[in-house]
């Protein structure tokens, strides 16, 4: 009779339990031949001499055998890991995802374990383990551990990863080092638990350098680069002194850096760090033979970590470090939250500049120029208004500027001065029985450069029906004592076309008047820094009087003026004894707040044919 296989059969492995039993085959019995094919070879002996460290464990969680490999790796002999505590020896117990996972495979709801774990050897030394647990076959009620030494693979992505991480010039972590510590920085979880809650950055450039390296070459300038390194790890050792964590250094590209303190105690602290790497900066380097030396400017940023993110933070960083650099270089700046909505103010509305005039957010209000002599309407000076269906009704110094820069000065301007001649022809049509008063309108430099101004001044006249010389074109002293090619030709045949040119702003500037003589100018408007000298009282023998030379140049600048056949303007007329003064000493007209705030065209209308502009008449 035939025996059956007492550790197993040839179609698989003997059960786990059964590993110590001898092994007796079919072979081993008087038998015939049987074509089936060999056994495969002993689970012992595979598990015994296989290289990779394994382990059979119970449902319980404890070792059942081990082979060599697993005890040498581990530094301890086979009989001693039977019984063992399976996850003790492999350290699952540290990581809760490991050890429910590792829970899961012993109870068969789920079908493999892998993880990395280190372990610490009985010499000393450390290692990285990857742990692979997978179940044997079911009537085994057992899983199979195995466990692969991976640390010369970690030493190997260790390095590349500090390659990766780290400016092969300075040394320093890079840009991306620096962005990984400081969104782990940013996260709850490091700041809730323990430290200040703040955050603090020296965001760095260097002045001078671009020079150095254009000159010098690109080795000089790697070195200096490498110096300042060491400088800035320097003074942020210096810094984290006493304290619980040292402030991250780092090179983000080309000669900028960033110093990242982590639980800062405030702007104080912040403020001595960035001065202590202005002086380390600004000491002269001896590179390559040669004595060098740069400064840097540093955008100072410092506040509570909750509620910042990385973006928002290097944002502010950016602004103050090109504050610092706009302000004169070689200095640190600080975030100033009032001057950084500003500029995020200026921006708001240098994008939505040029939509705006197709929108119809503009309108004019006008305010009267009076003759000193008679106090009678002459004319109005147009003034633009943006009705800003965020920022409200903004006047011209909040957005002139950013016209210009960008252009959109050139519609803007041209539908000013069509809206402008259009009501100065409205206002002669409506008291055809008045002296028609004149429109003055500003116009910027750019207008002339970037458009053909003559062309448009004489389309919108035809258009309007105005007369040439009800039409006064304002430009800035410095415009229009620096005129010269094109813009001298264009304010000369905009007076041959009848048109008035005024100079604004009169005596603020450096005036040549060997050169005023020789321009198409017809009025001087003097600025009103001019005019407040004359703000006091004869009544008021309290007050205290101004320097009597105020007067006396401004009466020197009106007959020159008029010895030049032009007509002057005060500007800001506020009370009735500047008035005085100024019609003693010729001035001609008188534009302010005595007669008039800038106003709507339809109160203008009611000044028109009035005897006389009386103070304050036209203010609302």
């Amino acid at each position: 009779m035939r025996e059956r296989a007492v550790s197993g059969t040839s179609e698989g492995p003997a059960p786990a339990a059964d590993l110590d039993r001898p092994v007796v085959t079919e072979s081993e019995i008087d038998t015939p031949p049987r074509t089936e094919p060999p056994a495969r070879p002993p689970y012992r002996s595979v598990f015994t001499a296989a290289p990779l460290a394994m382990a059979v464990v119970d449902r319980e969680g404890m070792v059942v055998s081990a082979n060599d490999s697993l005890a040498a790796l581990l530094g301890s002999a086979p009989d001693e890991l039977a019984g063992s505590v399976a996850a003790d020896l492999v350290d699952l117990t540290s990581d809760a995802r490991a050890w429910h996972a590792y829970r899961e495979v012993l109870r068969g709801r789920q079908s493999r374990l892998r993880c990395t774990r280190r372990l610490k050897h009985p010499d000393g030394h450390s290692l990285w383990v990857q742990v692979t647990v997978a179940p044997l076959p079911a009537e085994d009620r057992a899983v199979l551990m195995s466990v692969a030494d991976i640390s010369s693979r970690r030493e190997l992505q260790a390095r590349l990863r500090h390659l990766q991480m780290h400016d092969p010039v300075t040394r320093l972590p890079n840009r991306t080092l620096f962005f990984e510590r400081l969104s782990a920085a940013l996260e709850a979880e490091s700041y809730e638990q323990s430290g200040t809650g703040r955050i603090g950055l020296c965001y760095l450039d260097l002045d001078g350098f671009k020079a150095i390296n254009d000159t010098l070459g690109h080795r000089v300038g790697d070195r200096l680069l490498a110096a300042v390194a060491e400088r800035l790890t320097r003074c942020a050792d210096e810094a984290g002194h006493s304290r619980p964590s040292i402030p991250l250094v780092a090179r983000l590209g080309g000669d900028e850096f960033a110093v990242l303190v982590e639980d800062s105690t405030g702007t104080e602290q912040l403020a001595e760090l960035a001065e202590s790497v202005l002086e380390a900066v600004q000491d002269p380097f001896d590179i390559s033979g040669q004595r060098l030396s740069v400064s840097a400017s540093i955008g100072v940023v410092e506040r509570h970590a909750a509620g910042t993110t990385p973006t928002a933070l290097m944002q502010a960083a950016d602004t103050t470090l090109y504050w610092a650099k706009a302000d004169g270089k070689s200095r640190w700046t600080l975030f100033d939250p009032e001057r950084n909505a500003h500029r995020m103010t200026r921006q708001a509305l240098a994008s939505t500049l040029r939509p705006a005039i197709d929108r119809g957010e503009f309108r004019l209000e006008y305010q009267p120029l009076v003759g000193m002599e008679d106090d009678r309407l002459h004319g109005v000076e147009a003034l633009i208004r943006w009705n800003h269906p965020q920022f409200g009704v903004l006047t011209p110094n909040r957005f002139i500027g950013l016209a210009e820069e960008d252009g959109s000065i050139v519609p803007l301007g041209r539908w000013v001065l069509r809206t402008a001649c259009g009501q100065a022809r409205r206002w002669q049509l409506d008291h055809p029985d008045e002296p028609p008063i004149f429109v003055s309108v500003n116009v910027a430099v750019r207008q002339v450069w970037d458009s053909d101004l003559v062309a448009d001044v004489a389309e919108t006249l035809a258009e309007t029906g105005l007369a040439p010389h009800l039409l006064q074109l304002e430009l800035t002293e410095s415009a229009v004592m620096g005129s010269a090619g094109r813009p001298l030709q264009a304010l000369k045949a905009l007076s041959d076309m009848g048109v008035r040119i005024a100079i604004d702003d009169f005596g603020t500037g450096y005036s040549n008047l060997a050169y005023l003589s020789r321009l198409p100018v017809s009025v001087l408007k003097l600025d009103g820094t001019f005019v407040r000298g004359f703000q006091y009282d004869d009544r008021d023998s309290t007050a205290t009087r101004p320097n009597p030379a105020d007067e006396v140049v401004v009466e020197a600048m009106i007959q020159l003026a008029h010895r030049l056949g032009l007509t002057v303007t005060a500007e800001c007329v506020e009370t009735p004894a500047q008035a005085t003064r100024l019609r003693r000493i010729g001035c001609d007209t008188g534009q302010g707040w005595l007669y008039s705030r800038p106003v709507p065209p339809d109160r203008i209308s009611e000044l028109l044919g009035t005897p006389g502009v009386q103070a304050g008449v036209g203010n609302p």
